[in-house]
């Protein structure tokens, strides 16, 4: 019997493979020609691997290679789903902290079931068919013309890369220059990009950054009346440092931190505002809420967080991008840098000064600082990163919590609160950082998944709603309490008016579908965008009115904003963000390269303007966005990896 060449089956194997990803990950189709001239000289390389020796080790080859695939391939669909995010090997350093969290694994991977079983459909195939597939060696001959084909079809899809290799995200500039996991999987595929973010972790790379930084126009409302101009000259003052970056240009010779300090010299510092120094000398409690969400705000069911988000300052274009779970959400919030996966790896390798950091910052004006975490003290390895926040007095599950409040899972956000207080509700200047867990996946009623949620299921068993959804404003309900119960205290010790609460998620709830988050949206929600939408609450009693700002901002952005609250010096062109009440432009980042500004949205290579909004050159202005996005990355990137902060001293 005639059998089947072994090409026909690792073609369509990893076609199928690369095409189902793109469509559970969701990229552009019209860079399917670039994932399949980089899939060639692979597949041809996994023909030779499969036929250098006799039948049948070859064919086990050809299985293990299958196995490994239909393992993997699931695992980083999977990933995105979840982070929103392709993994990369620099995350493995995190994949520890994983181990205590396997109950939300095993949810996870039951609720894709249907795509691990989709990848499984080659294996299946292999299984049935395998005796009428050829795995014969191969002869010098054949050997050598596939070494041959191999290598010109890999040099041809190098020579593809060369046309249109000038704009930011072009396969030439993500080949050779940029470091996206998303958009690279976008242009190349899943495979090409393991073998990219593979080679740049043995060998190393370097991102080239661009000096030239873009900057954002204001947009063009045309319909507006024109208002007479008053002619003014009107005092500006910024946020910035005497730091002599020239002098620091000069007297270093390392070209990669002469390039960072560079770039931090041609940046606009914002300016200082009406509302700098507005909490000048108050005390501040920060919040990074578990899985806090806009969703979860509602007058009957969550009071207080209500009352939080209808007074004091009101963010009406406000997003917490998810970058790896919750140590992407703190290191967003707590340093104002992006957080990529080498980005994360680096703060707990490397634990690097942060000098404009949370605790730092307030720590350099005699604030007493402390952070609290009621879970695993180690967890994300914050024994190690706290000091680079400026919190040396953590307290955590494991190294003395567990004696004042019960710490199993899940622990309450109220115990964390009522606790804690009496440890720092006595000095004169304070900043508290709290990290909750209450609001954690997974969201069921059950003691030994959600604790929780099945304690304050009353509350919520008889609303219209999915039992995911229920459950997960049942977790929510806790953080409620838990804020009521700590303005309650700090109003009973005389400290609430001089104490202000900020609080930000960490992420959205992602281990809920977009279609359970929609149940209980006031709009309908994209997966990629708006989903993110959240709320930025910063609230002191002394506060008379809402303050409303509809310029859009993120949590990079949330540093910098307190930092000009608080009156605090600081240089704003050494941090990402930037302060959301300055005139700098709005814009809000994530981790696929899309974004938010006060013009649109850009998502999937497409522009979204939002109504009454005119632009003059909407090429250039993505062009220029895009840029500037690229450069945020890897900026944020470097400053952790060369511990930049410390020229800065």
């Amino acid at each position: 019997m005639k059998k089947f060449n072994l090409y026909y089956y690792l073609t369509f194997m990893l076609l199928y493979f690369e095409i189902l990803s793109k469509i559970i990950i969701k990229t552009d189709f019209k860079y399917i020609l670039y994932t399949i001239l980089f899939l060639i000289p692979l597949i041809i390389f996994s023909k030779i691997i499969c036929s250098l020796f006799k039948d049948k080790i070859n064919k086990i080859i050809c299985f293990i290679i299958t196995i490994i695939l239909s393992i993997y391939y699931p695992f980083m669909n999977i990933f995105y789903r979840l982070f929103s995010n392709i993994f990369s090997f620099n995350t493995l350093s995190l994949a520890k902290d994983l181990d205590e969290f396997k109950i939300v694994i095993v949810d996870t991977i039951i609720s894709n079931i249907f795509i691990i079983i989709l990848f499984l459909i080659p294996l299946i195939l292999l299984i049935i068919f395998h005796k009428k597939i050829s795995f014969s060696k191969l002869n010098i001959k054949s050997f050598i013309i596939n070494i041959t084909v191999f290598i010109i079809t890999y040099i041809i899809s190098l020579l593809s890369l060369i046309p249109y290799k000038n704009s930011t995200y072009s396969a030439y500039n993500l080949y050779f220059n940029t470091n996206s996991e998303i958009k690279s999987v976008e242009k190349f595929g899943l495979l090409t990009y393991t073998r990219l973010d593979i080679k740049r972790i043995i060998f190393g790379f370097e991102e080239k950054i661009d000096l030239n930084i873009p900057v954002i126009d204001d947009p063009i409302e045309p319909d507006e009346p024109n208002e007479p101009e008053i002619p003014e000259e009107p005092v500006i003052t910024y946020n910035i440092s005497d730091i002599n970056l020239e002098e620091l240009i000069n007297n270093t010779n390392d070209s990669n931190i002469k390039t960072i300090l560079t770039y931090f010299l041609n940046t606009n510092p914002t300016n200082k505002n009406e509302y700098t120094g507005l909490f000048k000398g108050k005390n501040l409690i920060f919040i990074l809420a578990e899985a806090f969400n806009s969703i979860a705000v509602s007058e009957e069911l969550t009071p207080t967080l209500y009352k939080l988000t209808h007074e004091g300052f009101v963010f009406n274009n406000f997003y917490s991008p998810v970058f790896l779970s919750t140590t992407g959400g703190e290191f967003q919030a707590t340093t104002g840098l992006i957080p990529t996966q080498d980005n994360l790896s680096n703060w707990k390798k490397y634990t690097p000064n942060i000098m404009y950091a949370l605790g730092n910052s307030f720590k350099a004006l005699g604030y007493n600082t402390q952070s609290y975490h009621n879970w695993t003290y180690t967890y994300y390895s914050r024994q190690k990163t706290m000091p680079t926040l400026g919190f040396d007095n953590y307290l955590g599950c494991g190294n003395g919590l567990e004696k004042e409040m019960n710490c199993k899972w899940l622990p309450s956000d109220i115990d964390l609160f009522n606790t804690t207080l009496p440890y720092y509700q006595d000095y004169d200047k304070f900043v508290t950082y709290y990290v909750t867990v209450s609001g954690h996946a997974p969201y069921a009623y059950n003691s030994t998944g959600n604790s929780i949620a099945l304690k304050n299921i009353n509350y919520v068993k008889n609303l219209p709603y999915s039992n995911n959804v229920k459950a997960y404003l049942a977790t929510q309900i806790e953080l409620d309490r838990a804020l009521e119960s700590l303005i309650n205290n700090l109003n009973n010790a005389g400290i609430l008016e001089d104490t202000v609460i900020a609080l930000v998620g960490d992420h959205y709830p992602y281990t809920l579908t977009v279609n359970e988050i929609n149940e209980i949206s006031s709009y309908k929600r994209d997966g990629t965008i708006e989903v993110n939408r959240s709320n930025f609450i910063i609230w002191n009693p002394s506060l008379n009115e809402p303050i409303y700002v509809d310029k859009v901002g993120s949590q990079i952005d949330v540093l910098p904003t307190l930092l000009n609250l608080f009156g605090i010096d600081y240089d704003s062109r050494f941090i990402i963000g930037k302060d959301i009440l300055s005139d700098e432009p709005g814009l809000a980042i994530f981790s696929n390269r899309s974004w938010v500004s006060d013009i649109g949205t850009y998502n999937n290579n497409h522009l979204t303007i939002k109504d009454n909004i005119t632009l003059e050159n909407e090429k250039e202005y993505i062009n220029n966005i895009n840029a500037l996005v690229n450069s945020k990355f890897t900026i944020s990137r470097n400053i952790i990896k060369y511990k930049i902060y410390d020229y800065l001293k």
